[in-house]
């Protein structure tokens, strides 16, 4: 299991310098006051250093699919030093399965629309697995609404993802909703981020 990476592994994600404290503004209102945080979809591991840092009353646990995530998490992790986030795990948001039994809080930063919609799926029925009544799913990324103007960025965003991969793209918060509360999480608040992004927050029933 990746734990211990040089600083050559580390990659980087422009777009994490732009949004971490924004994003960790929004996690000081939604996070539990103590507990093990699972980031799903950890990517380069930029943002889980920079929120174990911030809050450091928690214990974060990072996890990705892809091996060379894997490896820049661990890397990130060796150069941060932090005693509270552990080494990441391999983990697939839409199998059956997670090498993980429990959180008191789950984090998924732009995963959703670089995706197929099974991993949406599948971190929904996870975090219903994991969390306890009440505790939080915390969603970042860019979205499409119903009745709110999408923005010319985020369509042409759209557009060069479904061109990548006809099974990604921006979805809609309306099916994002249905479908967490199909699986035993309740919509709780959503919160308008810079760049047109969004921060949707859900509780497990």
């Amino acid at each position: 299991m990746p734990g211990d990476g040089a600083a050559a592994e580390k990659r980087h994600a422009p777009a994490t310098l732009r949004n971490r404290d924004a994003i960790a503004d929004a996690l000081a209102d939604w996070l539990p006051a103590t507990g093990t945080v699972l980031e799903v979809a950890s990517g380069s591991g930029e943002h889980i250093v920079h929120f174990a840092a911030a809050f450091p009353y928690l214990d974060w646990q990072p996890s990705d699919p892809d091996p060379a995530g894997l490896t820049s998490i661990a890397a990130w992790r060796a150069e941060a030093g932090l005693a509270n986030i552990a080494r990441p795990l391999a983990l697939d948001a839409a199998a059956d399965r997670w090498p993980v039994d429990r959180a008191d809080a789950i984090l998924c930063i732009n995963m959703v629309h670089i995706s197929p919609w099974a991993a949406t799926l599948g971190l929904f029925a996870g975090a219903a697995r994991l969390l306890a009544s009440g505790m939080p799913l915390i969603l970042y990324g860019p979205y499409v609404e119903p009745d709110v103007p999408t923005a010319e960025s985020n369509l042409a965003f759209d557009a060069n993802l479904r061109a990548r991969d006809s099974a990604w793209g921006l979805r809609d918060t309306g099916a994002v909703k249905a479908a967490a509360a199909d699986a035993g999480l309740a919509f709780a608040e959503r919160r308008a981020m810079p760049a047109n992004n969004l921060m949707l927050l859900f509780h497990r029933t």
